[in-house]
């Protein structure tokens, strides 16, 4: 049994060996055009799944406003920091359109006598309610890490409508106006999660 499988194994090793000669002489021969290849990867990256980034669709009345290069750095800041933190395009959707209705994507200071408490920085955090320092909070990076670490303790925060998520983690006196920012937050995150 042992020597019949042996001379199997060499047999169809030997089919091979011969059918690699005759195919490669007559390949050699053929006229092959190179064909450009694109990775499926890249592909993929170039146009993201905007059914991942609106599960629910994006809900009527839609705001949007124009950004400047302030703004724009800082939806690439909140993109990077989302990246950091090993979360997907749906949380940085969820963060850009908080951020978007917190501040719309300007880095605020205090603001006076216009300051709502003591909130400052691109999701309006406040020192007094333990978001951290001044200094932390108007820092980019950390405060979309400190929104996403409330994000991730959201159970099924994923499955949810985007302002019923971003409420959770904000409690916001108006909870419902987070929704108006979903497609202009979907639309950032598909431009610039490769970039």
């Amino acid at each position: 049994m042992n020597t019949m499988l042996r001379k199997s194994v060499l047999g169809i090793a030997g089919l091979a060996f011969t059918g690699g000669l005759f195919a490669g002489p007559v390949a050699a021969h053929a006229d092959v055009t190179p064909v450009k290849t694109v990775p499926v990867a890249a592909v993929q990256a170039d146009k993201p799944d905007m059914g991942k980034l609106l599960p629910h669709g994006a809900p009527s009345n839609q705001s949007m406003i124009e950004l400047n290069d302030e703004q724009i750095a800082n939806v690439k800041a909140i993109i990077a920091a989302t990246k950091k933190a090993g979360m997907d395009e749906r949380a940085a959707v969820v963060s850009i359109a908080t951020a978007l209705q917190e501040s719309k994507l300007e880095n605020l200071g205090h603001l006076g006598d216009r300051n709502d408490h003591d909130s400052q920085g691109l999701f309006q955090q406040r020192p007094s309610s333990g978001w951290g320092t001044v200094e932390q909070i108007t820092d980019p990076e950390y405060s979309t890490l400190a929104f996403l670490k409330g994000l991730k303790q959201v159970d099924g925060w994923q499955d949810m409508p985007l302002t019923e998520a971003a409420q959770t983690v904000q409690v916001s006196a108006y909870p419902d106006h987070y929704a108006q920012w979903e497609q202009q937050a979907a639309d950032l995150v598909a431009q610039h999660w490769t970039s």
